[in-house]
């Protein structure tokens, strides 16, 4: 299991924004905002830019990466990337990281 400092500090900042923001109802990530270009967030990972964000791979949605905090099956949920908006669970941005 490759499990770098980056991922750990990631995984980290999830918890403590699911603690703050659980409550609230948050807005959608639009995918033409700033940061969501920066990190090449799709709210459909099909339509992930590979030239640009070779490290895609089929299969990884944020509903499997690290720092989703919705339930597993859930439609839209938190990220601590995108503070106070929740990601598509079908969708996929470079910071995406494997679930342990």
């Amino acid at each position: 299991m490759h499990n770098t400092r980056r991922t750990f500090l990631m995984t980290v900042a999830a918890g403590s924004a699911a603690l703050s923001t659980a409550a609230r109802a948050q807005a959608k990530v639009d995918e033409k905002d700033a940061q969501a270009a920066a990190l090449g967030y799709v709210a459909d990972a099909t339509k992930a830019d590979t030239k640009k964000f070779p490290k895609y791979a089929a299969g990884q949605a944020c509903g499997s990466c690290a720092l989703f905090q919705g339930k597993a099956g859930d439609a839209w949920g938190a990220c601590p990337l995108f503070a106070g908006k929740q990601v598509s669970g079908k969708g996929w941005c470079s910071a995406w990281a494997k679930k342990a």
